[in-house]
């Protein structure tokens, strides 16, 4: 009988907008990201999606399916953007107006506009 160390783990994937899944489960230590995301319990998470169509991560930093995982580690997987958010904010303030938004939502009166 061999003695493993066993690490734990955290699968967190959002499918859409506002609907996060999160799973936590042992695997030995010494395990790799892509080993990892071949597991049952992660197929239960991800639901279908083709990880070649996704971005990974450990703790918000960008990681490859070869990083060897530690324990407690954080696994984040990104689906892209449908929306720069550079524009969405321009169209955003473009729609509610300039006088309303942001710094100049409220102003003292006779002060320079932005102040």
């Amino acid at each position: 009988m061999t003695n493993k160390t066993w690490i734990t783990i955290t699968l967190v994937f959002s499918r859409a907008a506002r609907d996060v899944s999160e799973q936590t489960w042992q695997v030995p230590a010494g395990t790799t990201l892509g080993q990892a995301l071949a597991t049952p319990q992660a197929h239960t998470v991800l639901g279908g999606w083709d990880l070649s169509e996704l971005s990974l991560g450990i703790w918000g930093r960008k990681a490859v399916s070869t990083q060897v995982l530690r324990e407690q580690d954080r696994i984040e997987i990104y689906r892209a953007l449908k929306v720069n958010p550079k524009v969405a904010r321009r169209e955003r303030f473009a729609r509610q107006g300039a006088r309303t938004t942001g710094l100049f939502a409220k102003k003292r009166a006779g002060a320079k506009a932005g102040y």
